[in-house]
């Protein structure tokens, strides 16, 4: 069983910079596992709950980045929205669909608010730095968590 939860955190790690993949919840699962394994000793229920809030504080930043990086690349609201639509329509399309979706999303829908070519390609250009943002946080956050998983495992 032990095996089993290090193997599935280590999965989750591997997964991390894969976009639409709930990497962080396969994380948790590996953790949980490995703290199931021996009986909650090393690994108690605070961490848990502790990792479990870094799990879905982790998961939301990584979905709500793409729109914030739009946003703060000026585009309007008709920008983010477009950018959250061209992520799920991207889901469509498999990786490049999930990648360049909200790029395309923003520009199409900023341009349509207001026809400025240039507006609409830096709202675009947004989406995709907050998409790379996403990813960098969800690393960051599934890090962390392991960080706090092998410290109370080894140490605590």
């Amino acid at each position: 069983m032990l095996a089993a939860g290090v193997i599935v955190t280590a999965l989750g790690v591997i997964l991390l910079p894969m976009p639409a993949v709930p990497a962080l919840g396969i994380i948790f699962v590996g953790v949980f596992v490995t703290a199931w394994a021996d009986g909650f000793a090393r690994i108690g229920w605070f961490s848990l709950v502790v990792m479990l809030a870094l799990t879905v504080f982790g998961s939301i930043a990584d979905n709500v980045a793409t729109l914030i990086g739009a946003r703060r690349a000026g585009a309007s609201w008709w920008g983010v929205a477009g950018a959250g639509v061209g992520m799920v329509v991207g889901l469509v399309f498999g990786l490049p669909g999930l990648i360049v979706g909200p790029a395309v999303g923003a520009f199409a829908f900023e341009y349509l608010r207001n026809p400025d070519f240039r507006a609409a390609g830096w709202a675009g250009a947004g989406g995709v730095f907050g998409f790379l943002l996403g990813i960098v946080a969800k690393s960051a956050f599934g890090m962390l968590i392991v960080g706090i998983a092998a410290f109370t495992y080894f140490f605590y």
